[in-house]
């Protein structure tokens, strides 16, 4: 995929009309939604301007402490996991979040991969044949059989590459829940992100390492 950044550098100047995968306007502009605004305070998590509106986070809610049930705080952005949901909080918050957890005893989840292996397939690096396997043997182990990978990938696909390169993020290490939940944000309609985003967080939670 690194050839495709030297054909985004040369198309800067260009309008969305013509982004390499056909991104509308619209999607150019809402699909790097973010997760939002967090504070941590004594007895709960204040969470703002939250973009996915099937979770109970949005668009603004406070999580008190007993509402929350475990969080994952030790890669990339930071989650909370309460009732059938996961919320998002910014990496940023990690440490503070920790802290958090200890004072009140709240479980920690170590990172689910299970949509970071899905995505592989999208990010701006090229994997080997030995890493792709390697990839899917994990999700098997974890209940996603190589037919429902390539059924989701099939699904998500043409929408996380708008995702990662007509928008020039070209993300090469790691792209999880939230980049396919802010892809298919962009493209689907109330209804259908409503069943998408209950399938997904279904998915991230299968077979949860805790």
């Amino acid at each position: 995929m690194n050839f495709l950044k030297n054909i985004f550098k040369s198309k800067k100047k260009e309008t969305s009309r013509d982004a390499f995968f056909s991104s509308t306007e619209y999607e150019i502009k809402n699909l790097l939604c973010g997760i939002g605004e967090s504070k941590i305070t004594e007895n709960g998590i204040e969470i703002s301007e939250y973009p996915f509106e099937p979770s109970i986070a949005y668009p603004n809610k406070t999580i008190q402490t007993n509402e929350i049930d475990a969080i994952s705080a030790d890669f990339g952005i930071c989650r909370l996991y309460v009732a059938d949901d996961i919320i998002f909080i910014s990496e940023e918050r990690k440490e503070e979040l920790k802290k958090f957890a200890e004072n009140n005893s709240i479980r920690l989840f170590k990172h689910s991969w299970n949509w970071d292996w899905i995505l592989e397939p999208y990010l701006d690096t090229e994997f080997t044949k030995e890493n792709d396997q390697h990839a899917l043997e994990r999700l098997i182990e974890n209940g996603i059989k190589e037919n429902e990978v390539d059924q989701i990938r099939a699904e998500v696909g043409v929408q996380m590459y708008k995702y990662n390169f007509d928008t020039m993020l070209w993300d090469w290490c790691s792209l999880g829940l939230t980049d396919v939940l802010s892809a298919m944000r962009a493209k689907y309609d109330r209804n259908e992100f409503r069943d998408f985003y209950k399938r997904a967080i279904e998915i991230d939670k299968r077979n949860k390492n805790t």
